[in-house]
Formats: C-alpha cells, sequence, structure tokens
C-alpha cells in the first residue's frame, strides 16, 4: 500500500531537487495502469539503457520517437481499414502513448525496429564541467627569511 509523503521538510534545507520530489509524490500516486504495450528497460554498462517495446503489428511509419528534456515519449497510431470485416479481431493494434522519464543528460543513442520489438538505446553522457574533478592544492611559498645580525655601530 503506498502512501503520500510530505516532503516539505526537505524544501527548508534543500535546493535545486523539486524535481526529484516531484517524482517522488507522482510514483506515489496511483495511476491507471495500462500496460500495453509491454516494454522492458535493461541497463547494459553503467551508463547505457535499453527500452525494448513489444510493437508487433506496426511498422516504422506508425510508429513516434520524441525526445523532450527529461521526457521520452513512444506513439504508435494504426491506421484503420475500414474495407475490412472482422469475424474474430485478437490482434491489439490499437494506439498507444508511452512515456518514460528520464534523468538528466540522458538522450537517445539510437531506435531500431526488428522482429516486432521497438529497441531504443539510451546513454547518458555528463558534461565534463560536471564531472567531478581534481583540485590541486599549492602550498604557498615559504618566505624568505632574511636574517639580519646587529653588531655594535661604532660612534
Amino acid at each position: 500500500m503506498r502512501t503520500n509523503m510530505d516532503f516539505s521538510p526537505f524544501y527548508r534545507s534543500s535546493i535545486g531537487f523539486d524535481r526529484v520530489f516531484d517524482l517522488l509524490e507522482k510514483a506515489s500516486v496511483p495511476q491507471n495502469a495500462d500496460n500495453w504495450p509491454p516494454y522492458d528497460i535493461a541497463k547494459l554498462t553503467d551508463d547505457t539503457y535499453r527500452i525494448v517495446i513489444a510493437v508487433a503489428g506496426f511498422g516504422e511509419d506508425e510508429l513516434t520517437i520524441t525526445h523532450e528534456p527529461n521526457m521520452l515519449m513512444v506513439n504508435g497510431a494504426k491506421a484503420e481499414n475500414e474495407e475490412v470485416q472482422y469475424l474474430h479481431h485478437g490482434l491489439a493494434l490499437r494506439s498507444f502513448a508511452r512515456r518514460f522519464e528520464l534523468a538528466d543528460h540522458v538522450s537517445v543513442v539510437s531506435a531500431k525496429l526488428e522482429n516486432g520489438l521497438l529497441i531504443i538505446d539510451l546513454k547518458k553522457e555528463i558534461p565534463e564541467e560536471m564531472k567531478p574533478r581534481r583540485i590541486a592544492i599549492n602550498a604557498a611559498p615559504a618566505k624568505k627569511s632574511t636574517k639580519r645580525i646587529e653588531g655594535e655601530v661604532a660612534a
């Protein structure tokens, strides 16, 4: 059983995590589960992922993949043939829209339709300026100590 969590204490001490809290709040709300078409999400390496969607019966021209910031949308629309009268219609060729939330810096590398499966490869590419970097510690140059020997001054 899911319960709604109150994230307001986190808002007092964190900055820039609004999107994370919004995702957690959305995940806790039960949604109308339309699980069609079936799909898999696989993590191939630390930075690469693959989404495989079963779209048997759909052609490349009937599928649309749209990548927006932090969102991947896959739509399928089958043109209906009014001339055909079905005696039994058991194939699920209805239109669909599937959305996937993407983390920052995840981009679509490729998409292909193979044997009724739509295969979408994704890669997380963190920009160089956001990667951790080592900061060199420069020691302050030692001050040259000049010793002065004071002697008696002859008058």
